[in-house]
């Protein structure tokens, strides 16, 4: 198999999460966020280049992660720029995975999944079907309720043909909430492979609890 590339996005700022450091770079379970995430693709076989976007302000802190081999680039104005600059910068590889560096428990079998996806589809992400009912509201009041049949909640990594979702970036004019949604833009179809619970996007304070007691359970304690 030809080894991919990924794109780690860490150049935003994190507020909502709280802490007086951006998100990914606090503590989880001893460690920073971010090297968490990009341990999960340094260590992946079929990963052979990872790209790490990051602010400015922060690139004196990449110094001191313990994760070699990995490309370091300056992130963008926004995140449509950022992730443009880390696809610039891989090298060689057909296919590319871009990843949201506040989901630090992505495990090797999404990774593996959407890789294998791009066998047959130029774009494929994770996602989980949407089970909770859902409503429309006002004014603090229930308006309505909605259909969840064929409702998924979108995670990452999402992976593409390299080439095709440069093109779809150039192409795109920003806004947009996700790269899935700039790849549709350029007529790209994207798989959808099956998403994990555990994989989730570090926001609140509360999710680095809720990390935390993830890893502890897979370490075995």
């Amino acid at each position: 198999m030809t080894l991919a590339a990924a794109v780690i996005v860490a150049a935003g700022r994190g507020v909502r999460a709280g802490g007086h450091l951006p998100k990914q770079w606090q503590l989880l379970a001893g460690k920073p966020v971010l090297e968490h995430t990009l341990q999960a693709f340094t260590a992946h076989p079929h990963i052979g280049q990872v790209v790490l976007v990051v602010h400015p302000d922060d690139t004196q802190r990449v110094a001191a992660l313990e994760c070699d081999d990995i490309t370091v680039v300056d992130g963008g104005a926004d995140r449509a720029a950022s992730v443009a600059f880390g696809l610039n910068a891989v090298a060689g590889a057909p296919h590319v995975l871009i990843h949201d560096v506040a989901r630090p428990l992505v495990t090797a079998a999404t990774i593996a999944a959407v890789l294998d996806a791009l066998t047959s589809s130029p774009g494929a992400a994770p996602a989980v079907p949407v089970t909770d009912a859902l409503w429309t509201g006002s004014d603090g009041r229930v308006t309505g309720t909605r259909d969840r049949e064929g409702l998924y909640r979108a995670q990452t990594p999402q992976g593409f043909h390299l080439q095709s979702i440069r093109d779809a970036h150039a192409a795109h004019p920003g806004g947009a909430a996700d790269d899935v949604e700039v790849a549709r833009a350029h007529g790209l179809a994207v798989a959808i492979v099956p998403g994990d619970e555990d994989n989730l996007k570090i926001t609140l304070p509360a999710d680095f609890a809720r990390a935390e007691r993830i890893l502890r359970g897979r370490d075995g304690h």
